[in-house]
């Protein structure tokens, strides 16, 4: 139980969070004392100052040195054990007696005096052999591992084969036994990989986010697009995603593109077809941040025939604004790279509509803006072109995470509206095209048997209790039906 003596600890313990961490445990000069990992840091933090649970001795004076605690949130039970580990190692906590006994634990093991150098887990020391830990918990230590690997792939065999094995099509490992990757390039993976195991994962992410948008600027979009995947790896791994609040995504949105005004409302447009059939188009509306239906369109496409996706984005923007007076959103966002983007400006700039509006490409989700950013805060962007080079945005970022969420809404939208009109264009093909069979027939066919293929199955007497459907007729609809 906390003492009244011991405000500053009453009121931390109030507000650890419950999710995965490391937990540190101090005295009132701030020297830490125990350092900890729990999958839920809020219960396991406060069942050591239940007053009903028995303790030992060692826990007991523990509880009663304690006058402060600290806690770092993870991602991952196996991703705290990381972080415990470097801070026993750094903080020589006196409470910490487990892993001060190094040869029954588990290590990272990195062999030296090779090109490129093996990582496995192993106990003991091992001379040349560089380790890392100890771990107190071999299995999290070993999800730890892999999650690693997922998203920096190094070699684990123990002799370097002539031919890549599976972990290399299982991209677990970068295949240096075929040249896939050069020695300067494992050996700075492996700087990256050491850091991570030690808990220095901010060096690591800072890194990768530099070398994405070096790439970018560079355009090796290849290139950026791998070590965006291996931010968003890293992020996975050392951060629990936390809830997308709106009103900061917005914010962010505003100071990224430099937005005139905040984008209280934004409208996002998509197009969808079947190699030219049934084209149709959306326009879906969030206010606030949150999807507002009342403000979503579909159309379906009139003036375009075959496929081309420019001229059914043009169409479906105009129809929207032609006559929108002052009923305009604060951005809009095309779902598409720089021609479905130029074809939507081109409209806005015949309707002289000074609209701020970008597109977003989904192989790599670059974002497109207009050709010159300083355009967007004049309110001219709506009459330019974009700009041939697009940016990129890391996963984490909030203006990119809403940004996505309307372009995904839209194309949901419109795979929705093409869908439905596929189901009543293969309803009508099936039943129009029998002779004898009318707009009446057909529905009095469907309300009695509720779709096209229970008519399919139905027997020919089941048929002929429909009105105005004959034996010859019934037997025309069978054989029909039945192709």
């Amino acid at each position: 139980m906390v003492s009244d003596e011991k405000p500053r600890l009453q009121e931390k313990l109030k507000q650890v969070p419950d999710r995965p961490g490391v937990y540190l445990f101090k005295d009132a000069q701030g020297q830490v004392l125990y350092v900890g990992k729990a999958v839920s840091l809020r219960k396991r933090v406060s069942s050591y100052f239940q007053p009903t649970r028995p303790h030992g001795a060692r826990i007991s004076w523990l509880i009663q040195k304690t006058a402060d605690l600290d806690w770092i949130v993870t991602g991952s039970e196996a991703e705290a054990l990381l972080y415990e580990s470097s801070l026993i190692k750094e903080k020589q906590p006196k409470y910490n007696v487990s892993l001060r006994d190094d040869k029954s634990y588990p290590f990272i093991k990195v062999t030296g005096e090779e090109p490129f150098p093996r990582l496995f887990i192993g106990r003991g020391q091992e001379p040349g052999v560089k380790s890392i830990g100890p771990f107190a918990n071999a299995t999290l230590l070993k999800q730890a591992f892999l999650a690693i690997r997922q998203i920096i792939p190094f070699r684990t065999c123990r002799t370097l084969p002539k031919r890549a094995c599976l972990d290399y099509y299982l991209k677990l490992c970068p295949a240096p036994c075929e040249g896939k990757i050069g020695q300067e390039a494992y050996q700075e993976n492996l700087s990256r990989i050491i850091r991570l195991m030690e808990g220095r994962k901010g060096e690591v992410l800072k890194e990768f986010e530099g070398k994405m948008q070096e790439a970018s600027k560079a355009r090796r979009y290849e290139e950026a697009a791998k070590f965006r995947d291996q931010v968003s790896g890293l992020i996975q791994l050392t951060v629990r995603p936390r809830r997308l609040i709106p009103s900061e995504a917005l914010a962010d949105l505003q100071s990224i593109l430099r937005l005139p005004k905040f984008p209280r409302r934004i409208e996002a447009f998509d197009v969808s077809n079947i190699y030219g059939r049934e084209p149709v188009g959306s326009m879906v509306t969030f206010v606030d941040g949150k999807p507002w239906k009342d403000g979503y369109r579909r159309f379906k496409i009139k003036t375009v025939a075959g496929i081309d996706d420019y001229a059914m984005m043009r169409e479906i923007v105009r129809r929207r604004y032609r006559a929108a007076g002052t009923d305009v959103p604060d951005l809009v966002v095309i779902d598409g790279g720089k021609g479905h983007l130029n074809a939507a400006l081109e409209v806005l700039g015949e309707l002289k509509l000074n609209l701020p509006a970008i597109g977003i490409a989904k192989e790599f989700e670059e974002l497109f803006l207009p050709a010159h950013d300083s355009e967007i805060t004049s309110g001219a962007a709506s009459a330019s072109r974009s700009q041939k080079e697009p940016i990129l945005l890391p996963p984490q970022s909030k203006a990119l995470q809403i940004i996505q969420r309307l372009r995904d809404e839209a194309h949901r939208f419109a795979i929705g509206y093409h869908r439905l009109l596929r189901g009543k264009q293969a309803l009508r093909s099936a039943l129009d095209e029998i002779p004898g069979i009318g707009p009446r027939r057909r529905q009095d066919l469907l309300v009695q048997f509720g779709s096209v293929e229970a008519i399919r199955r139905a027997p020919i007497e089941d048929l002929t209790q429909v009105r105005g459907i004959s034996q010859m007729l019934a037997q025309r609809l069978h054989q029909r039906l039945k192709r």
